[in-house]
C-alpha cells in the first residue's frame, strides 16, 4: 500500500460544494492503489499534471494575488488561480462537461464550507456563473457575478485537518441547468490569495455528487468518504507540514486499508439522495 504524501504548505479550498481538486482527491484515494480517478475529467487532469496537485488539494494560490480579478488572471485560468502558484493545477482549468458535479436547488441557502489548513485573516467573495454559461465553454471573468461575500468566517474542526473548515450559509441566485461556483479567497494579513472552481447544477438536488460512469453519492456519502480520507490522513501523517515548510512523505499509514473500505463502499452504493 504506496503511503499518503503529507500537505504541503496549508492553505484551503471549496469543501461544499466540493472544488474540482477535492472531489478529484476524494475519487484518487477511492482509487489510491493505481493513483488514477475513475471520473474521466479528474483522470485527464491526473495524466496531465501527475497526482502532487491533488495532494495539494487545497493549495491553488498566488502569493501576489492582492485580491486582484479582472485584468491579473486570464480568463480560461480561474481554476488555477493563473497558475501562479507552487503546484500545477493547470490541467482543472479544463473546458469539459464530466467533472465531479454538486447537486443543488435553486434560490435555496447551503451552508458553504471552505477548508481551513492554515488559518488566515480575510474575505471570502463567491461568484457563480450567469444563467446560460454552459461547461462546454471555458470560464472567463465575464461568465460571473458575485452572490456572497464574508469576512473572518467561524470554523468547525482542527486547523490543518482534513475536516477543519470555515463555513457561512450562502444565498443561491435562480439557476437552472450547469453552473460553476468560484470562490476568491482574500487574505487581509498578506497579498496570499486563493482560488477555487466548484462545478454544480440546479436540478432540485441536496448536496449529492455525480462523479460519472454511473456513481452518484449522497451529500452523507461525501460527508463519510471524506470522514474516512481525514482520520486515514491524521494516522498516517507523524507530523504536519505547517505553512512554508516543505512536505515530507508519510511513512505510515496505519488506518489507509480501513479508510479506502469504506470509501469503496460509498462508490459502490451509487444511488442518489433526494430530499
Amino acid at each position: 500500500m504506496a503511503s499518503l504524501p503529507s500537505p504541503a504548505s496549508a492553505h484551503g479550498a471549496t469543501m461544499m460544494p466540493g472544488s474540482r481538486t477535492y472531489l478529484c482527491y476524494l475519487d484518487l484515494q477511492r482509487n489510491s492503489s493505481t493513483q488514477m480517478p475513475t471520473n474521466p475529467a479528474c483522470a485527464n487532469a491526473v495524466r496531465q499534471t501527475g497526482t502532487t496537485p491533488l495532494y495539494n488539494w487545497f493549495a491553488v494560490l498566488d502569493s501576489n494575488g492582492g485580491g486582484r480579478t479582472t485584468g491579473y488572471i486570464p480568463d480560461g485560468t480561474l481554476c488555477s488561480g493563473g497558475n501562479r502558484g507552487p503546484f500545477n493545477f493547470s490541467s482543472y482549468n479544463a473546458t469539459r462537461t464530466d467533472w465531479p458535479v454538486t447537486h443543488l436547488t435553486s434560490g435555496s441557502n447551503i451552508e458553504l464550507r471552505h477548508s481551513n489548513w492554515a488559518h488566515h485573516p480575510g474575505r471570502f467573495d463567491v461568484y457563480i456563473t450567469r444563467q446560460g454559461w454552459s461547461p462546454s465553454q471555458s470560464l472567463g471573468w465575464g461568465d460571473l457575478e458575485r452572490i456572497s461575500s464574508v469576512t473572518n468566517p467561524p470554523q468547525r474542526g482542527n486547523v490543518g485537518s482534513e475536516a477543519g473548515h470555515y463555513y457561512w450559509n450562502v444565498q443561491l441566485p435562480a439557476r437552472s441547468g450547469s453552473a460553476l461556483m468560484f470562490v476568491h479567497w482574500i487574505r487581509s494579513d498578506s497579498q496570499e490569495n486563493f482560488y477555487s472552481c466548484s462545478d454544480i447544477v440546479f436540478d432540485g438536488g441536496n448536496g449529492q455528487v455525480t462523479y460519472g460512469n454511473g456513481q452518484t453519492l449522497s451529500a452523507e456519502e461525501v460527508a463519510e468518504a471524506s470522514d474516512a480520507v481525514a482520520n486515514a490522513s491524521s494516522s498516517a501523517q507523524s507530523s504536519h507540514a505547517g505553512h512554508g515548510e516543505q512536505a515530507t512523505e508519510a511513512s505510515s499509514p496505519t488506518s489507509v486499508p480501513m479508510a479506502l473500505r469504506v470509501l469503496q463502499r460509498a462508490r459502490d452504493a451509487s444511488f442518489e439522495l433526494m430530499r
